[in-house]
């Protein structure tokens, strides 16, 4: 059938199974609007109130459904607007396809209005982009991106179509969904390798990110971590993936991780990375970071193989293909001296609960009220780090966060696109810093009746910039107090949702309860002290032996 460039955008991504769109309409992509329009009863839309909110919010969706998360912005500053959006897909390893629009193509290099270079400019935060420059490529364009997007480590694509493809007419060949490239096989030198450095080990630790959560590996880690006897700990991006409840694993390890876990994972002889990158905020000095211990690296991207740090084994492989090999290889261990270290360095961990810290309750609180499948989306600073050590995840894909690239403002988008991916009312948890960048967007989860919890946590200042100003500069509270005189429930009530304040743990527990159980957005102002700490804490380039366990630490 012949069909306009716009109309094969649209049935294209409906052949690929995309249900839902998130963008923001603009002149170089009405044609593509106008289709969406005639289409709305085979693939819905949903407008942001600004790009990068939509950018967000298809990254959200991605993480809770597991799906492609796909957004549409017009060229110049629609398409600009994206940028942090695509950069935090990438860095986060989420699988997204972004389409812009151009203007027309005679125009090109001309500074013609609105035109901007988004190719160029997205080239580094993108696994590949496209510039569309015949209507006969663009069907076949949109399925390799999307092939591209989710293969492998996923990460975004972005394709620029100008405004005259969109227009032209070509022959349209319907085709069936496209389906991710294979990834490649253990090898059996690879899984001996392992298997015998496991047996070895007197103290092994199994360390595991994003990646395994991508792959779904969980059941995997935990039944390798029973067969060799070994603890788990992960990274903030690994969250969600093994439920709290497996008594082998010691939570998020790092600069605010779990004590036991970091402590752990310093004193094991084996480190065994599955789908992790080992960042800075894992590390801490690189040349001290676990030097006694050998390392294994699994990843199904080569380029991360001893990239942060050295590495005894990398294996690139499909992770779920290499952990069964590697169960069906290595021989049952018991090691009861590690066990026993691990259970004091629990004890150790246990004694160092602050009674009535309120940021620790308030996130218990909501773990108890909700049910175990609600998405927990958060922004970036304190909040983060305290629901990461707080919650108690017990199902896969509950957990969205921006961590690779630390973004604030990144919650109210994510949180939407989750709510729409789940299918389910989502949580988010943000500061009064994070929600101020893109608070905007409560007007779109009002208009669309988005099932979604704010619990805005509100300090007055910076948090986590606040706490490394007590640390490293003396107290010298640069532009992080911000002296706002925002009415987080009055403004919740002004965009049109319902607003409640907090400032203990009863008022919170009451609110979250009220708010948790209506069926549209609803806001939480809760008030938190200034001066509350994220701790344990391991400073930058620091080592895990000097932890900052106390307050009195950081006076001292």
């Amino acid at each position: 059938m012949i069909l306009s460039g716009a109309e094969i955008v649209v049935e294209t991504l409906i052949e690929q199974n995309v249900k839902t769109i998130f963008g923001y309409p603009g002149g170089t992509v009405l044609d593509i609007y106008d289709q969406l329009y005639k289409k709305s009863n085979r693939i819905n839309h949903v407008l942001a109130a600004h790009e990068q909110g939509a950018a967000h919010a298809a990254d959200g969706y991605a993480r809770a459904s597991g799906e492609l998360g796909v957004v549409i912005a017009t060229s110049g500053p629609g398409a600009t607007n994206l940028v942090t959006g695509i950069a935090n897909a990438y860095l986060d390893s989420v699988p997204m396809l972004a389409i812009t629009g151009n203007v027309a193509s005679s125009f090109i290099g001309r500074d013609s209005f609105q035109e901007i270079d988004i190719t160029g400019i997205t080239l580094p935060i993108t696994k590949h982009n496209f510039f569309i420059r015949s209507v006969d490529e663009l069907a076949d364009t949109i399925r390799e991106a999307i092939c591209i997007a989710k293969s492998g480590r996923p990460g975004p694509v972005l394709i620029d179509i100008p405004k005259d493809i969109q227009v032209a007419k070509c022959e349209y060949t319907p085709a069936e969904p496209v389906k991710k490239n294979i990834n490649p096989s253990a090898k059996d030198e690879d899984v001996k390798a392992a298997a015998a450095m496991i047996a070895e080990s007197g103290r092994p630790f199994i360390y595991f990110g994003g990646g395994a959560v991508r792959a779904e590996a969980g059941e995997l880690i935990a039944k390798l971590a029973d067969k060799i006897d070994a603890p788990i700990g992960c990274s903030m991006m690994g969250l969600s993936e093994i439920p709290v409840t497996n008594q082998r694993f010691l939570g998020m390890q790092g600069m605010h991780g779990h004590y036991a876990s970091s402590k752990a994972m310093a004193k094991a002889d084996l480190i065994i990375g599955v789908g992790v990158r080992f960042s800075d905020r894992a590390t801490g000095d690189r040349t001290k970071f676990s030097a006694g211990a050998r390392k294994i690296q699994i990843d199904i991207d080569g380029a991360e193989l001893g990239k942060n740090v050295d590495i005894n084994l990398g294996v690139i492989s499909d992770i779920c293909d290499f952990l069964t090999k590697l169960i069906d290889t290595v021989e049952k261990r018991d090691l009861p001296n590690w066990e026993a270290k691990i259970e004091k360095l629990k004890e150790q961990e246990a004694e160092q609960v602050i009674p009535g810290f309120l940021p620790k309750e308030a996130v218990e609180a909501v773990t108890s009220i909700v049910d175990p499948d609600t998405v927990i989306a958060t922004d970036v600073g304190q909040h983060q780090m305290w629901v990461a050590q707080n919650y108690g995840f017990t199902k896969k894909k509950t957990w969205i966060t921006s961590g690779g690239l630390g973004t604030m403002g990144f919650g109210m988008g994510a949180a939407i696109g989750a709510a729409y991916g789940s299918g389910k009312r989502a949580v988010l948890f943000t500061g009064d810093g994070s929600f101020g960048m893109n608070l905007n967007e409560l007007a779109t989860a009002v208009s669309f009746n988005v099932p979604l919890t704010i619990i805005v946590c509100n300090n007055g200042v910076l948090g986590m910039v606040r706490q490394w100003q007590t640390i490293f500069y003396n107290k010298a509270y640069s532009s992080t107090t911000l002296n706002r005189k925002t009415d987080f429930v009055k403004l919740a009530e002004a965009f049109g949702a319902k607003g409640y304040r907090a400032d203990d743990i009863e008022s919170f527990k009451k609110a979250f309860a009220e708010a948790y159980a209506q069926e549209g957005p609803t806001l939480i102002d809760l008030t938190l002290d200034k001066d509350l700490k994220v701790l344990p804490m391991l400073k930058p380039n620091g080592t895990f032996d000097k932890l900052i366990i106390r307050e009195e630490e950081i006076n001292g």
